[in-house]
């Protein structure tokens, strides 16, 4: 009975990666079909599911190396083949070799990531990312995706602002670039009831304008580390400047 219970809790953790990749592949077919809203509904999904599976795996002590290898290969399916698709099938097709080249790009440069990611991280939860993880590159382009076909913003300078995007988070994904995890947040009990008011205002603008929160909180973080990169590049310069005089 025993044995039988220590069996399942390394399953579980595999199943949420299974539900991930699943979630994955209904968005696929979901944007094949022109159903784009809810294809970005269930990369969300998968989001979720992605989130608990290594939570779950975490706390039950159910960590390993099948199962890491298992996640980078959902991760792919669901972060980075499901919104090139709805990229490529919303706004890319119109664009020729443009926009099959940057769908390509988004999951290429993903796979190299989650590999970069695989090989480089430690054991224990990292405090920062290096270049945005692909579940933050996916629900960014996908939010704005959907932002755009439920305000019906079909026009070519919007159709640009989403190549724009598919193009630099791609980039983004295999940079050097730092981002914060938020695995390792160590909250004093002064800052708790600051930290849980913050909380729940953030839930409340989420409930009541789900797509627009979801697009803000995304593209403040993508933002975030792109001018936290810039203003470390000019210290190093001002510093090497410095040095040689």
């Amino acid at each position: 009975m025993q044995k039988n219970r220590s069996h399942l809790i390394f399953i579980l953790p595999n199943l949420f990666t299974a539900a991930s990749a699943f979630m994955g592949v209904l968005s696929i077919i979901s944007s094949s079909k022109g159903n784009f809203e809810k294809a970005v509904y269930f990369i969300l999904l998968s989001l979720i599911f992605d989130g608990l599976d290594g939570r779950v795996a975490r706390m039950t002590k159910a960590t390993t190396k099948f199962g890491a290898e298992f996640d980078s290969l959902a991760d792919l399916v669901a972060f980075g083949v499901a919104p090139a698709m709805l990229f490529y099938f919303d706004i890319g097709y119109r664009y020729g070799k443009v926009g099959s080249l940057l769908s390509a790009l988004f999951v290429l440069f993903g796979a190299i990531r989650l590999a970069r990611f695989n090989v480089t991280s430690p054991k224990d939860e990292p405090s920062v990312f290096i270049g945005v993880p692909i579940p933050t590159a996916a629900v960014f382009v996908s939010i704005w995706i959907l932002f755009s076909v439920k305000y019906h913003m079909n026009s070519p300078i919007f159709d640009g602002l989403i190549l724009f995007f598919m193009g630099l988070v791609s980039i983004l994904m295999v940079s050097n670039i730092r981002y914060p995890s938020f695995k390792k947040i160590d909250l004093k009990k002064a800052n708790l009831k600051k930290a849980l008011i913050a909380i729940i205002i953030l839930f409340s603008f989420v409930y009541l304008y789900l797509v627009e929160s979801i697009a803000i909180i995304f593209t403040v973080y993508i933002l975030y580390g792109v001018i936290r990169g810039y203003r470390n590049f000019i210290k190093r310069k001002k510093i090497a400047k410095n040095d040689k005089i």
